[in-house]
C-alpha cells in the first residue's frame, strides 16, 4: 500500500524551499539589462565556477534524478561510463568549437553556420533545435510533474499533474523572465545544491537502514559492482561510449544551445573551456551518488516483493522507495530535490529556446524591415520566454494523454528524442569545420537525412532494433555524407 500524502513537516520543508525560490527570484530580477545580448549571455561576465555549476544543473533532469538509481538497481554501475565519455567529449568542444564561437562573439551556436553557409543554414539549425527541444523538454517536464503529483497528492489524475506542471513552470519563468541568463545561472546553483543535498541525505539514511548487512559482499555476489562493460551487448559498453555516446556528448555540450549558452557567458574562451571541464568532472561523483542509491535499494529490497506500479503507471525503484519508505521530513526534502532537478532543466531550456528564437529567427527578420531600438529586442526576449513556457507546458499536458493511451514509452522518448536533431547537426558542423564542402541546400538535406535515418532505425518503424549509440553513428555519417555531396560554399 502507498502511504498517505505529505505530513506537516514535509509541507514545511516544501514551503521553505519555495520561499527561497520566491526571495531569490525577486533579488535576481533586479539585474540591469541593456540589450538582448545581456539577457542571453550576460556581457560574458559570469564566473567560471558559476557557469560550471549551471551546466551541471542544466544537464540533470527529473529523468536523471529517478533514472540513474533505476539503472544501477536493475543492472550495474556501467552507466557512469556515459559521463566519462562526456569528459572526453568536453575536450573536443573546448578545443575545437568554443574558440570558434568566441572568435565570432556568438550569442547562439548556430551563428557559426551563418558565417559558413549563409543565413538560411542558421535558421534551419535553429528550427531543428526548437522542435526537438519542445518535444524532449516538454516530455521531461511531464515526467517531473508526474513524480511530484504522486508525492504531493498521492495520485496522478490530470488536474493534479497539471498543477504540478504549473508549479514547475511558474518557478522557471520567475527566474528566466526578468533576469535573463544571469538569474538562470545563479538559480541553477541553488537547484544543484538542493538536489545534491537531498540525494546525500537519502544515501546516508539508506546506508544506515542497512545496518548489519554486508553491502559490498551482497553486491559482488549479484554482479552489481561492474563499472566497465567490454562486451558488445550492454547499453553502455566501452565501444558505444567511444563512438555514439561520445558523439551525443559532443552535440549536447557543443551544439545544443541549452548547454552551450552557459559556456558562452564566460569572460573568454579559456574560462569557457575551464568551466566545461569542471562541470563534466564534477558530474561524475554526483551521478555516482544516484547510482549508489540504486545499488543500496537493490540490497534493501533483495528479499522483498516489489511491484513498481502506481495507478497503472510504471515507476522507478527510487519513486517506489519515496512513496513507501521515506520518513517525514526526508520525504519533503527528496520532493524538493525532484522539483529542483525539474526546475533547473526547465529554466535553462527557456533561456536557450528564447535566445535561438530571438537572435537566430526574429532579429534578422525584424532588422531587414528597418532599424529597431535594442529595447524592442529585450521585450521580444521576454515575450519569447513566455511563449516557449506555454509551448513546453502544452507539450507536457499532451504528454499526459500520450503516456496514458500511447504505446511508446515517454521516458525513452524524452531521453532519446534529441538524437533526431543531434545527428544532422553533427554532420553539418563536422563538414563546416573539417571540410570545404557543403552549402545552404546541403544543410537542409543533411539535417533531414540525419533525422530520417534515426527514425528509420527505431524499432517501431521497420521492426528491427539497433543500439542507440549505433543510431548516432549511422545518422551522423549519413548527414556528413550529404554535406560532402554539396558544392563548395
Amino acid at each position: 500500500m502507498i502511504q498517505s500524502s505529505f505530513s506537516t513537516l514535509d509541507w514545511l520543508v516544501f514551503a521553505l524551499y519555495f520561499l527561497v525560490i520566491t526571495v531569490t527570484s525577486v533579488i535576481l530580477s533586479r539585474t540591469k539589462i541593456e540589450s538582448s545580448r545581456d539577457f542571453f549571455i550576460s556581457k560574458n561576465h559570469m564566473s567560471t565556477f558559476a557557469v560550471a555549476i549551471s551546466v551541471i544543473a542544466t544537464s540533470q533532469s527529473a529523468a536523471t534524478f529517478l533514472g540513474a538509481p533505476e539503472y544501477s538497481y536493475s543492472h550495474n554501475f556501467t552507466f557512469i561510463g556515459f559521463y566519462i565519455s562526456a569528459v572526453i567529449g568536453a575536450f573536443f568542444v573546448a578545443f575545437v568549437l568554443v574558440p570558434k564561437f568566441y572568435e565570432m562573439k556568438a550569442v547562439t551556436v548556430y551563428e557559426l553556420l551563418e558565417l559558413r553557409y549563409g543565413e538560411s543554414a542558421k535558421k534551419q539549425a535553429g528550427v531543428m533545435f526548437l522542435v526537438g527541444r519542445i518535444l524532449a523538454s516538454g516530455a521531461r517536464l511531464y515526467i517531473g510533474a508526474l513524480a511530484i503529483s504522486m508525492i504531493l497528492f498521492n495520485d496522478i489524475i490530470f488536474f493534479h499533474v497539471g498543477i504540478s506542471i504549473f508549479v514547475l513552470m511558474a518557478g522557471s519563468v520567475a527566474y528566466s523572465y526578468f533576469g535573463g541568463i544571469r538569474s538562470i545561472i545563479l538559480s541553477d546553483i541553488i537547484q544543484a545544491v538542493t538536489y545534491v543535498t537531498a540525494a546525500l541525505a537519502v544515501l546516508i539514511f539508506l546506508y544506515y537502514s542497512l545496518d548489519g548487512v554486508e553491502i559490498i559482499k551482497t553486491l559482488e555476489e549479484h554482479n552489481k559492482l561492474v563499472f566497465i562493460d567490454t562486451t558488445f551487448n550492454g547499453d553502455f559498453n566501452i565501444f558505444g561510449l567511444l563512438s555514439g555516446w561520445l558523439l551525443l556528448n559532443i552535440a549536447a555540450y557543443g551544439l545544443d544551445q541549452d548547454l552551450t549558452q552557459r559556456i558562452l557567458c564566460c569572460k573568454n574562451k579559456r574560462e569557457a573551456a575551464k568551466s566545461l571541464f569542471i562541470s563534466t568532472l564534477l558530474t561524475v561523483p554526483i551521478v555516482m551518488i544516484f547510482l549508489t542509491i540504486g545499488a543500496l535499494l537493490y540490497v534493501f529490497y533483495l528479499e522483498s516483493s516489489v511491484v513498481q506500479n502506481f495507478q497503472g503507471e510504471k515507476i522507478t525503484i527510487f519513486m517506489y522507495y519515496i512513496l513507501n519508505e521515506m520518513p517525514e521530513g526526508l520525504r519533503g526534502l527528496v520532493t524538493v530535490g525532484a522539483v529542483a532537478t525539474a526546475l533547473s532543466s526547465t529554466t535553462s531550456v527557456l533561456g536557450a529556446m528564447a535566445s535561438v528564437g530571438v537572435e537566430d529567427l526574429y532579429r534578422p527578420w525584424k532588422m531587414k524591415r528597418g532599424k529597431v531600438d535594442e529595447k524592442h529586442f529585450i521585450k521580444a526576449s521576454r515575450f519569447a520566454v513566455l511563449f516557449f513556457a506555454f509551448a513546453l507546458s502544452l507539450m507536457a499536458l499532451l504528454s499526459y494523454f500520450w503516456q496514458q493511451y500511447g504505446d511508446l514509452s515517454l521516458i525513452s522518448f524524452a531521453l532519446g528524442v534529441m538524437a533526431f536533431a543531434y545527428t544532422g547537426l553533427l554532420g553539418v558542423y563536422f563538414a563546416a569545420i573539417f571540410t570545404s564542402r557543403g552549402n545552404e541546400i546541403a544543410v537542409f538535406w543533411a539535417l533531414f537525412g540525419g533525422f530520417a535515418t534515426v527514425l528509420a532505425l527505431q524499432p517501431y518503424t521497420f521492426g528491427f532494433s539497433i543500439g542507440f549509440s549505433w543510431q548516432m553513428v549511422i545518422g551522423t555519417v549519413v548527414a556528413f555524407s550529404i554535406m560532402l555531396l554539396g558544392a563548395k560554399k
